[in-house]
């Protein structure tokens, strides 16, 4: 199973030893977003990403490649429990 995105932020971050203060500055979003996207409440942008990849040296393929397999898991996710309701 792949990694979400969030996770993928938070474990380059921490291998980076870098705080969400330190990291939400170097890409100029607040604290409150960058816990956002760790905790997979909201996605970041395309711009967003591509500043992820270069601030935590990460390939961005690999960030859009996560986020669209996260997305496509819920989107099954959502329309499986539909189902179950039925």
């Amino acid at each position: 199973m792949s990694r979400s995105i969030g996770q993928i932020i938070k474990d380059a971050r921490e291998l980076r030893k870098m705080t969400q203060e330190e990291l939400a500055h170097k890409l100029r979003v607040g604290v409150h977003t960058l816990e956002k996207y760790e905790s997979e409440e909201q996605n970041p942008s395309n711009e967003t990403i591509l500043k992820l990849s270069t601030v935590l040296d990460l390939p961005a393929t690999a960030l859009y490649n996560s986020l669209k397999h996260h997305t496509a898991s819920s989107a099954a996710d959502v329309k499986h429990s539909q189902y179950k309701r039925e």
